[in-house]
């Protein structure tokens, strides 16, 4: 099957009806379905499908060993999220299986197929969190205190699915057997619109992190209350949303966004007794994205301290920028680079699994035009001849380096 027909085959599963698009959550039943659907799929073409302790699924070509080459991404969403972010890795992955088996290629080296849990961390907060976990880059009693907005925490929704919470954490083992992991992404921006290329190699993602804003002041009654007699944290709240925009200004290609503020108890004529708010930052490095957040909260203590609120404020995920493998990334572009069909090298702004494995794996992305630009969104899109063009490009960079023991693509 090609892999747009893979991805019709998820159009119906997790629509989100107020928000538009979908929201595909970890450990929900919509989530369930969607790993029951890649079980399936996997099975069927012969591929032997576990679960690791971190509730990430991999899909065996052969026996596990050493050496392996590894691709896949996600199919959790964002709330509202769009139909391609962390599938279109998916099902070109599964549909690269079947271009292999159809050139009668088997892999020299042990090949899997895997789809990481809780990627955008739209349900527990924290972004990567299947990766982070298998890496050790998250502590696992950290992790495993982590509350969705319902009061689930992620140890008792992992013990809902069948796993046990106790073994959450560092998979030193599993880790150990990985030796190229090779991810496929819409691309999050118009970089390859603006080159007119269908398919780019990823070259970094830059510097990124979120940071809860926690504002207290007093709950009351919002017609009984005197303004001279408030401590309203929404008003603070409000200065971190300003504030972002004003500090990402100020440097150079910087990005930070309030995507989430939450105020309690969250009634229409009732002044919150507290809010918190969610601040993304994204920059070149991390002394700019940090120089952003410093300067953000110095505006919320301020606007805090005038109101006569509190405020505490807590790193929630941080990543450096990270570079991919250079010498992969090159035998990549040169593997691709055909003509007009050539595949660049793009930055992006926007976090993955890749990222988080590149400082234990040798790793690298590719990246599918996207014409809208537009991603954690209903409006993301990507042309069905762009989805098998990345298609296709993934089966002949897994062929290659399927085909050695080092996973290096020859240098002729």
């Amino acid at each position: 099957m090609t892999a747009q027909g893979l991805l019709d085959e998820l159009v119906d599963v997790g629509r989100d009806r107020g928000r538009g698009g979908y929201s595909r959550h970890v450990f929900t039943p919509v989530e369930r379905e969607l790993r029951t659907w890649f079980t399936e799929q996997a099975t069927r073409r012969g591929l032997d499908v576990e679960t690791d302790r971190n509730g990430n699924l991999w899909a065996w070509w052969g026996r596990p060993g050493p050496n392996a080459l590894v691709t896949g991404s996600h199919l959790d969403s964002v709330p509202g999220g769009g139909a391609f972010d962390g599938p279109l890795g998916v099902v070109s992955a599964l549909a690269a299986v079947d271009t292999l088996k159809a050139r009668g290629s088997t892999p020299a080296r042990p090949f899997a197929v895997v789809v990481f849990a809780e990627e955008e961390g739209g349900r527990f907060g924290v972004p990567c969190l299947g990766s982070r976990l298998l890496t050790g880059s998250i502590d696992p009693d950290t992790a495993r205190r982590l509350a969705d907005p319902d009061g689930v925490t992620l140890a008792e929704a992992a013990a809902s699915a069948g796993l046990d919470p106790a073994w959450l954490g560092a998979d030193r083992r599993r880790l150990a057997m990985l030796g190229t992991f090779l991810e496929l992404h819409v691309e999050q921006g118009r970089g390859l619109v603006l080159v007119d290329r269908p398919v780019a190699v990823g070259s970094e993602v830059i510097a990124h992190g979120r940071w809860r804003f926690t504002f207290t002041g007093e709950g009351n009654h919002a017609g009984a209350t005197p303004l001279r007699d408030r401590r309203d944290p929404m008003l603070p709240a409000a200065e971190v949303v300003a504030a972002a925009r004003r500090a990402a200004r100020a440097v150079p290609d910087g990005r930070a966004t309030v995507g989430r503020l939450v105020p309690t108890p969250g009634g229409t004529n009732v002044i919150a007794s507290t809010v918190d708010v969610w601040l993304d930052a994204r920059a070149g490095d991390e002394a700019a994205t940090r120089a952003m957040v410093a300067e953000v909260t110095a505006a919320a203590e301020a606007a805090a301290a005038a109101e006569g609120c509190a405020v505490t404020v807590r790193e929630e995920s941080y990543s450096d920028t990270v570079g991919f493998d250079p010498g992969l990334r090159e035998r990549l572009g040169r593997l691709l680079g055909r003509g007009s069909d050539d595949a660049p090298e793009l930055p992006t702004g926007a976090g993955h699994d890749a990222a988080i494995l590149a400082p234990h794996v040798p790793s690298a992305m590719l990246y599918v035009r996207n014409p809208t630009g537009v991603s954690h969104a209903p409006e993301e899109h990507a042309e069905p001849a762009d989805v098998e063009r990345g298609a296709a490009a993934l089966a002949d960079v897994l062929d290659h380096l399927g085909a050695s023991r080092a996973g290096t693509v020859d240098d002729e």
